[in-house]
């Protein structure tokens, strides 16, 4: 008799695989229908001048409904990208590190962690400061953090096991020239250097569990702590990322002071006026032109926007002059919706659209904002200070900031 063995978890695996494909096609459906309706829509103010209310009221429905089908369909890829941290349930030999932070977890034995931390010569993880997580965990938290993120899905990430990250840059570029072989090489000036600081600031979560939870074997205590600080970490850097004003977080790429493209200068962000304050104007498919050939093309080539949903409902809507809308869906599960070509990034904290405000950003992300994390994740267990419940005050380093001011544009919604 032969006997199949069926993979750990593999009924849920396709359970989520199936509502990722009914999500996308749930979502596709919609904009099908907001297309029709946007069409109706644009037919009558040709035709009266003005637009149908009921096909108004619609079309706000369907767009309220297309925004909460692709956060619907966003969370079901993170989860079917989920890996199982339990080394029980999936058969894989537990290490004894791991063994040492699950006893410590579960039963707060710090025993066998104090041991390991000598052995590997660990500093500053004690009873006091919590202890550093196992590898895996570390990582997992990292790449979790990367997918939930907007920012950090796309820009530079550096590991450091300081406090600071010290980047110098040339301002006025590497002397170079063409010289032939036997000719005599000219002596290049001295490069005026500058330096870049990108400290790393402490993020915290603090998930609580009661006591029969953590004790109960059955459940994989590492992916819940992951879990649980995985969307709170990203919270709070999304925030920090977009418009962080650098004292005691990272600084976000909104806080640096934004200059007409004409007159940009190192140091400054460059941006691109919309003509109306409040507003995108009269031709809004030329602003967002200017604003993608703002930046040089070695930037452009790897351009994406970024903005907020509100913003995005409203670019939905138009359409160039062969009646072509500029925002396509995502063509396939797991890819971005585009604007004229380029992916779109949604990332709630970025600012609605206002007078003077930067809604929308283009630029190459990856050369243009750099994220610098502190090695190693620190958990300490707390059974005392919220009984009967025990808390985890899990910390991480991290710091970020603009690193190449050529490399991101803004627009502006001024006059």
């Amino acid at each position: 008799m032969t006997i199949q063995i069926r993979p750990p978890h593999a009924p849920e695996r396709k359970s989520v695989d199936a509502d990722v494909a009914d999500a996308f096609e749930s979502f596709m459906t919609a904009f099908e229908e907001y297309k029709h309706h946007n069409d109706q829509r644009i037919a009558d103010i040709e035709r009266r001048g003005s637009a149908d209310v009921l096909t108004e009221e619609k079309m706000a429905r369907i767009d309220r409904s297309l925004d909460e089908q692709k956060q619907a369909l966003d969370r079901l890829m993170v989860k079917q990208a989920r890996p199982s941290l339990g080394g029980g349930a999936g058969g894989r030999e537990t290490s004894a590190i791991r063994q040492a932070f699950d006893a410590y977890v579960r039963r707060g034995d710090e025993a066998a962690l104090r041991q390991g931390e000598l052995k590997a010569m660990s500093a500053g993880s004690d009873a006091d400061g919590g202890y550093l997580v196992p590898d895996e965990l570390d990582t997992e938290i990292g790449r979790r953090l990367s997918e939930l993120s907007p920012v950090r899905s796309i820009a530079t990430v550096r590991q450091v096991s300081g406090a600071v990250l010290k980047k110098p840059f040339a301002l006025d570029g590497m002397a170079t020239g063409w010289v032939g072989e036997t000719d005599a090489r000219p002596q290049t000036t001295t490069p005026q250097l500058a330096e870049l600081q990108f400290p790393t600031m402490e993020l915290y979560a603090m998930p609580a569990a009661t006591a029969s939870l953590i004790e109960d074997s059955a459940l994989d205590i590492e992916s819940w702590i992951a879990a649980e600080v995985e969307a709170a970490f990203a919270e709070q850097e999304g925030a920090a990322f977009v418009a962080g004003d650098g004292v005691n977080k990272p600084r976000g790429f909104l806080d640096y002071p934004s200059v007409d493209d004409a007159a940009w200068s190192w140091g400054n962000l460059g941006h691109i006026a919309t003509g109306a304050a409040g507003g995108f104007g009269a031709e809004p498919s030329d602003r967002l032109i200017e604003l993608i050939y703002a930046l040089k093309a070695g930037h452009r080539q790897n351009g994406r926007f970024m903005m907020n949903r509100k913003t995005q409902s409203q670019i939905r809507k138009f359409k160039d002059a062969d009646g072509n809308y500029l925002w396509m869906p995502p063509a396939g599960v797991g890819q971005q919706a585009s604007l004229m070509g380029f992916p779109v990034v949604e990332a709630e904290d970025m600012p609605d659209i206002d007078d003077g405000s930067a809604s929308i950003a283009f630029g190459d992300f990856r050369r243009g904002y750099l994220v610098v994390d502190r090695t190693g994740v620190r958990i300490l267990r707390d059974p005392y200070s919220a009984k009967p419940y025990v808390l985890f005050y899990t910390t991480k380093r991290v710091g970020g900031g603009v690193q190449n001011f050529e490399a991101i544009k803004l627009m502006k919604f001024a006059a």
